[in-house]
C-alpha cells in the first residue's frame, strides 16, 4: 500500500465507526475510495437524489439539513453523511451543504452493504445515528472500549526506520527530537516471514528489533561501544510486536507479559508504528483503570506499597461506573503483575544480574487473570538447567524473599500454604518441573491434586517465556490425555459445593465469625473455576482465563448444547457478587473479605445468585459421568469340562 493510501487509512482508523472495523475492512475501503472537493457553499446532496456512496469529511466542515429546511447537524473532520438514504431506496434524505472548503472521502454503496452485514457494530452505528462524543461518554464505557478498541488507534505516527548498516551515532542522532524515542531496526531481506516485508520500490525487508534511547545509554554508552558501531550489532534479534488488529488491552498484556515499554505494530507483516507503555497507560487511565506508570515509577518496597489505597480506590470507582467481572478482574491482575516486575527490578538492582535465565512464574487467579481486592500470592521460579544449587540458590532464594515480602507489603498477603518461590521446592529447574507436572499427572494423590489445581493455572510474569511455555505446552498436551487424573481431578472438585439446599434456598455458613454469611469465593467461583479448568483440560486449551476457556470448551462437544453459557453466566454473576461486596467493604472502611450476606443483596441479584449456584450444582453433577474411573479389565480363565 503506497503513502498516500496508508494515509487515508490512518485517518478512517482514527473515527467511529472505522475505529471497530477489521484490517480486512480498512483495507477493502482504502483501496476502493474515491475523493472529492467541494467549495464553500456547494450543494453537495439534495433531497431525492439519487446516492450511492457513504460521505466521510476528510477536512472542512458539512451542514445536513432536515427537509423543512431546518438544520439538522453540522460535521466536521471524522463525520459521516448519505447512511439513511443509503438504507432507504438509495435516495436522499437530507440534503447535505459544504460550510467550509471541504475534502471528502466517498465509500461506494456496495462496499457499504457489505460492512452492514459483516460487521455489526457498524452496522448499529449507522443505522441508529451518530452517538456521543467520546469524551462524554461515561467512564464505564470507555472502559469496556478498551477490550475492542484496535491498537493501531493509538499509532499517531509513523514508525522511525533505520537500517541495520547505519552507526550508532547517526540513529541516536536522529531519534533525538522523536517524541517516541525509538527506532525500528530492519535489514534486506531476512529469514522471519513474520515481519518482512516489501517497501513502495518492491524491496524485501526485514524488522529486526527495536531500539530506545534507554538502549543507546545501556548498549552503547555504558558498555563503551564505538559510536560508529553498526545498529544491527547493538539491537536484540527478538523483536516483541503486536497486529494493529488487536486490542488496546492485549498490547498492554504484551507490554507487562515482556517487560517492555515500547511495542512495534505489525500490519501485514509491515511496520506501521510504535507505541509506548505511557500511550497505553494513558488511554486506560482516562478510564481510571491502571496504575502501571506510578507503580513504575517507585525505586523502593515502600513507595509502592503507599499505593494500595490507590489500587482500591480504583478499583471501587470501575465497579460503581459499570465495569463488568473480567475488565475488573483483567485490571487488578494487570496491577498485580506490575508490582511483582517491579519489585523483581528493584531486587535485580540489588542484587546484580541473575547467573543462569530464570522466569519468575504467576499461578492461581493472576495467571488466570482473575484477582480480586482479597489474594494472596502463589509464585515459583522456574530455572534454566544449568542451575547449579550450590552456587547459585543462594541468589535466587535473595531475589524471591525480596519479592514476596514486598508483595506481602503491597496488600498480596504471603500464601498459608508456602506456595510461592521462597520455598525450595517451588525453586527448580525446568526439567525437574517437567518431571513434577508429569508425575502428577500420571500418579495424582490427594496432595498432587491440590498442586495441579494451583499449578496448572500458570503464566510467567518476568525473565525468560520460554521457560515457562514449556510447561504450559506440557499441561495442555499430556493432562487430557489421562482419563485417570481427569477423573480424580474430578471428584476432587466436588469437595466443595454451592450453597444451595433441597428447597432451592441457601445454605448459610455456621463457623461462628460469618454466621448467616455464603464464602461466595469457597462455594462460588473456586468450584466454578476448577469445573471449567477440568473441561478445559479435557479439550486441550491453551488458555488461561475461564472465560475464554469456556469459549474453548464451546467449541467442543463436552457439554450440552446452551451449557457453556449457563457457566459464563454463573461465573459472571458469582465474580461480580464477590467483587462488589469487596467494593462496598472498602467504601465502609471495613477489610474487604470474601462472605456475603444474602439479606443484604437486592433481590434482582439474590435471584441471579441462586441461578448461579444452580447451574454450578447442576454442572458439578454432570462431571462425575462425564470423567468415570477407569476400571481395570478382569481376565477370566475357563475351566476345561
Amino acid at each position: 500500500m503506497d503513502p498516500e493510501l496508508l494515509g487515508i487509512r490512518r485517518h478512517l482508523s482514527d473515527f467511529p465507526p472505522f475505529d471497530g472495523l477489521s484490517d480486512e475492512h480498512l483495507d477493502a475501503i482504502t483501496e476502493q475510495i474515491e475523493v472529492s472537493y467541494y467549495r464553500a457553499g456547494s450543494h453537495i446532496l439534495a433531497v431525492g437524489d439519487s446516492i450511492d456512496a457513504l460521505y466521510y469529511v476528510r477536512s472542512g466542515a458539512v451542514e445536513i439539513y432536515r427537509r423543512s429546511g431546518d438544520l439538522y447537524d453540522r460535521l466536521s473532520e471524522g463525520g459521516i453523511f448519505g447512511q439513511y438514504g443509503l438504507l432507504r431506496g438509495r435516495r436522499t434524505q437530507y440534503p447535505a451543504i459544504a460550510l467550509e472548503d471541504t475534502l471528502l472521502y466517498l465509500i461506494p454503496a456496495d462496499l457499504f452493504d457489505q460492512l452492514c452485514e459483516e460487521d455489526t457494530d457498524f452496522a448499529d452505528f449507522v443505522e441508529l445515528g451518530r452517538t456521543r462524543p467520546e469524551a462524554s461518554q461515561p467512564v464505564s464505557q470507555r472502559s469496556r472500549d478498551m477490550l475492542t478498541t484496535r491498537v493501531r488507534r493509538l499509532v499517531a505516527r509513523p514508525p522511525l526506520i533505520a537500517e541495520a548498516t547505519e552507526t550508532a551515532q547517526a540513529v541516536a542522532q536522529r531519534i533525538a527530537g522523536e517524541p517516541l524515542a525509538a527506532v525500528l531496526v530492519v535489514e534486506a531481506e531476512g529469514d522471519d516471514p513474520r515481519y518482512t516485508y516489501a517497501d513502495t520500490d518492491g524491496a524485501l525487508w526485514q524488522v529486526r528489533g527495536i531500539l530506545t534511547d534507554a538502549d543507546f545509554r545501556s548498549r552503547v554508552v555504558a558498555e563503551g561501544r564505538d559510536s560508529q558501531t553498526p545498529v544491527g550489532e547493538i539491537v536484540t534479534d527478538h523483536l516483541v510486536a503486536v497486529q494493529s488488529d488487536e486490542t488496546v488491552q492485549e498490547a498492554m498484556l504484551i507490554m507487562l507479559r515482556h517487560n517492555i515499554h515500547h511495542l512495534a505494530v505489525i500490519h501485514r507483516r509491515r511496520p506501521i508504528g510504535v507505541i509506548r507503555l505511557e500511550d497505553v497507560v494513558r488511554y486506560e487511565t482516562q478510564s481510571s483503570l491502571y496504575l502501571m506508570d506510578s507503580i513504575f515509577s517507585q525505586d523502593s518496597v515502600r513507595g509502592l506499597a503507599t499505593l494500595l489505597p490507590d489500587v482500591r480506590a480504583s478499583a471501587v470507582r470501575m465497579i460503581r461506573e459499570g465495569a463488568d467481572s473480567k475488565t475488573m478482574s483483567t485490571a487488578l491482575s494487570a496491577v498485580g503483575r506490575s508490582f511483582t516486575r517491579r519489585l523483581i527490578e528493584l531486587a535485580e538492582a540489588d542484587l546484580g544480574p541473575p547467573p543462569v535465565p530464570y522466569a519468575f512464574m504467576a499461578m492461581g487467579s493472576m495467571a488466570r487473570n482473575e484477582q480480586t481486592l482479597v489474594t494472596d500470592q502463589d509464585n515459583a521460579l522456574v530455572l534454566d538447567d544449568r542451575f547449579d544449587p550450590s552456587a547459585h540458590d543462594a541468589y535466587f532464594l535473595a531475589l524471591a524473599q525480596r519479592v514476596s515480602d514486598g508483595l506481602d507489603a503491597c496488600g498480596y498477603a504471603h500464601c498459608k500454604g508456602d506456595i510461592m518461590a521462597t520455598n525450595p521446592q517451588w525453586r527448580q529447574p525446568l526439567s525437574v518441573w517437567k518431571q513434577t507436572f508429569q508425575s502428577w499427572i500420571e500418579a495424582p494423590n490427594p496432595e498432587r491434586l491440590l498442586h495441579s489445581n494451583i499449578f496448572f493455572d500458570l503464566d510467567n510474569v518476568y525473565g525468560e517465556e520460554r521457560l515457562v511455555e514449556q510447561l504450559q505446552e506440557r499441561v495442555a498436551t499430556q493432562a487430557g490425555k489421562s482419563p485417570a487424573f481427569l477423573a480424580a481431578m474430578a471428584r476432587n472438585a466436588l469437595n466443595r459445593t454451592p450453597p444451595i439446599g433441597f428447597f432451592r434456598d441457601f445454605v448459610m455458613e455456621k463457623d461462628g465469625r460469618h454466621n448467616n454469611s455464603i464464602n461466595v469465593k469457597r462455594r462460588g467461583t473456586a468450584p466454578l473455576t476448577d469445573l471449567i479448568r477440568i473441561h478445559a483440560l479435557a479439550c486441550g486449551s491453551r488458555a488461561q482465563n475461564s472465560f475464554e476457556r469456556l469459549n474453548d470448551i464451546a467449541e467442543t462437544q463436552l457439554l450440552g448444547p446452551g451449557v457453556p453459557e449457563k457457566l459464563r453466566f454463573a461465573l459472571e454473576v458469582l465474580s461480580f457478587t464477590r467483587l462488589e461486596h469487596q467494593a462496598i467493604d472498602i467504601e465502609q472502611e471495613r477489610e474487604p473479605d470474601n462472605n456475603i450476606e444474602p439479606e443484604n443483596v437486592p433481590d434482582k441479584q439474590r435471584a441471579e445468585l441462586k441461578e448461579a449456584f444452580r447451574a454450578l450444582s447442576h454442572a458439578q453433577k454432570f462431571l462425575r459421568f462425564r470423567y468415570p474411573m477407569p476400571t481395570a479389565r478382569r481376565s477370566t480363565s475357563r475351566r476345561a469340562g
